[in-house]
């Protein structure tokens, strides 16, 4: 089974080393700073091959031509962001699989916080690494696509196993969950989240990864078609992708 070594980059920033150890190829997901995640590799013995970008903001990749220097890694990304993506060799698009290791992984299209943006889902063991467009108990700010985009990013990453492992970029999750009350506070599954993750943050623990299955029942960015939280948005029957915008919106306000 692959090894994950999850780590604190900058202020709120994951890093997250991904290891097979049958073939010793180690990615580092996205490198918002070089130096710790040089760190984690020396702790655990292991060499990096290859820097797996979800998309082109500074926090995710302030440190690949760093990286590329020590260790000659392989930078991947999205091909149609390929211009923004600093010392990127291979380039990948939805739908797209190749090898790292002995294991397959799946490029997922998820524009809507930037466009270009993409997840990178490891098959076997399911983890998808999303980046900033999903969030445990959120979703990203739309920087540069549309409240559809993002929609339809949510949507294709919802197709998934609920069993998958979601491990985003950010540690926002007692915000979200602050956020998330006030657009579904009668969830009674959400209300017992929110108090795990009150006692986690209290302790400086992690909230993610997080299983798909749990995002789809507390999430409110991926319920927009929930009565209950079209009710309380006075937005009954209305389409979908208005909700889902109206959430955004109301976040981005809070």
């Amino acid at each position: 089974m692959l090894e994950i070594a999850q780590f604190v980059c900058l202020s709120d920033n994951y890093g997250y080393l991904v290891h097979d150890p049958e073939t010793g190829s180690t990615a580092s997901i996205d490198a918002p700073d070089a130096e710790p995640i040089n760190a984690e590799l020396d702790r655990r013995g292991w060499s990096l091959t290859h820097v797996l970008v979800t998309h082109h903001h500074f926090d995710h990749t302030a440190g690949n031509e760093a990286l590329k220097e020590k260790w000659s890694c392989e930078i991947v990304g999205s091909r149609s962001d390929r211009s923004r993506i600093p010392a990127i060799e291979k380039k990948v698009e939805h739908g797209e699989l190749f090898k790292f290791g002995g294991y397959d992984v799946e490029v997922i299209e998820v524009s809507g916080h930037t466009v270009g943006h993409i997840a990178y889902f490891f098959k076997e063991d399911k983890h998808a690494f999303v980046g900033d467009t999903l969030f445990a108990l959120g979703c990203g700010r739309l920087f540069e696509g549309s409240a559809e985009q993002m929609w339809q990013s949510l949507s294709r990453l919802c197709e998934l196993p609920d069993d998958t492992l979601i491990y985003c970029g950010h540690e926002y999750t007692e915000s979200n969950a602050t956020f998330a009350m006030t657009i579904e506070p009668e969830n009674e599954l959400l209300v017992k989240r929110v108090d795990e993750i009150t006692a986690l943050r209290s302790k400086n623990q992690p909230t993610v990864p997080s299983y798909l299955g749990l995002e789809k029942k507390t999430n409110p960015f991926l319920r927009p078609h929930v009565r209950e939280i079209q009710r309380v948005l006075s937005m009954e029957g209305c389409d979908v992708i208005d909700v889902f915008s109206e959430i955004r919106k109301r976040k981005d306000n809070f």
